[in-house]
């Protein structure tokens, strides 16, 4: 038997447990995962209804970036347009769900809103699609879509990456700006068809997330906050997408060394998956009086990872902090996370 973990509703801002399912590895569906019609689904995170196996592809390095290629069966997702949540079935026509993971090789850093687009060439066939930033409750962020195919075979894949939107700091100034494109292949054929397929979940729509899967690329998890530099302000939730806020002394990072560097790091619930693309405005009062009021740009450092920071005159204790949310995060999602991270609310914490 194979040990299922899955993270279950814990109470308080941190807390989650580790609970344990087990499945066997021959009762697999290599159909599309299609979510039960007739499952009323919560508001928030929950464990989706299926677990699956993908087969790798290969991984490679060109210029900033290293990028590995998998696919699986075809899924139904749902991409998110500012506030506007779309569906996107899958079809008969869907041969595989395909996924790209971008990352910094020397750091283990997942590359978000990189702009990735995949070609699938064999003879006189053509796929070209852009795929969709997406997460995922086992393998956190990534790439994907589903393909249609032209029959087995081996295909070349180009994944072109073309370059990171957010603002680098630190190590990362001036990197994962320029377009590469990395040549792999894909091979579809009934040996590598017989390596996906998908199993039920016992646990299906209860209020928690499939565990991080084991593999050979690494996770988008954000920094612990014993983790992160500077002073740690507190947490607060905004429809379970967690902002943990440090303070620096100085916002050298970004050519303001005497202000001070608000950073608020955006994570999910349970897993702890970084989320991006989302519009995030801060408030800091200190005293009845405005002590700054604007937008935390989208930022990508080694040591924040990704996070939305602004240079501030200064951070004190007792300041309040209001964080509103303007857009909620601008990634695709797997099922388990379709009905979360969706609100544009605020939350305030004193410091």
């Amino acid at each position: 038997m194979r040990r299922r973990r899955f993270l279950a509703l814990g109470s308080g801002l941190a807390a989650s447990t580790l609970l344990a399912g087990c499945t066997g590895d021959t009762n697999t569906d290599a159909t599309a995962t299609t979510p039960a019609a007739t499952t009323e689904k919560p508001d928030g995170i929950y464990v989706q209804s299926f677990e699956e196996r993908m087969a790798m592809q290969g991984t490679t390095t060109v210029g900033d970036y290293t990028v590995a290629l998998m696919f699986t069966v075809p899924h139904t997702f749902w991409t998110l347009t500012n506030e506007e949540r779309s569906e996107t079935a899958a079809t008969a026509e869907d041969d595989l769900h395909l996924m790209a993971v971008v990352w910094d090789d020397e750091t283990g850093t997942v590359l978000p809103d990189a702009g990735v687009s995949v070609e699938l060439e064999r003879g006189e066939f053509l796929a070209q699609e852009v795929v969709y930033p997406m997460l995922s409750q086992p393998m956190g962020f990534h790439y994907g879509g589903n393909f249609g195919l032209d029959g087995d075979g081996t295909y070349a894949a180009n994944v072109s990456v073309g370059g990171i939107a957010a603002r680098t700091t630190g190590a990362f100034e001036g990197r994962f700006a320029s377009a590469e494109t990395a040549e792999l292949t894909l091979d579809f054929t009934e040996e590598t068809r017989a390596r996906v397929g998908s199993s039920p979940i016992e646990e299906a729509g209860e209020p928690g997330a499939l565990a991080p899967r084991e593999t050979s690329y690494p996770k988008s998890f954000a920094p612990r906050p014993e983790d992160l530099p500077g002073t740690v302000r507190g947490t607060g939730a905004v429809d379970d997408a967690y902002l943990v806020v440090t303070d620096l002394a100085s916002a050298e990072r970004v050519g303001r060394p005497d202000d001070a560097y608000l950073s608020v790091s955006a994570r999910t619930r349970y897993n702890r998956y970084e989320l991006s693309g989302m519009a995030l405005d801060a408030t800091l009062e200190r005293d009845g009086e405005t002590v700054y009021e604007g937008a935390l740009s989208r930022t990508l450092g080694p040591d924040l990872g990704y996070h939305y920071g602004a240079a501030v005159p200064s951070v004190a204790d007792g300041d309040a902090l209001t964080l509103s949310v303007r857009t909620p995060p601008q990634v695709a999602r797997h099922e388990g996370y379709e009905t979360a991270f969706l609100d544009t609310g605020s939350v305030t914490l004193t410091l």
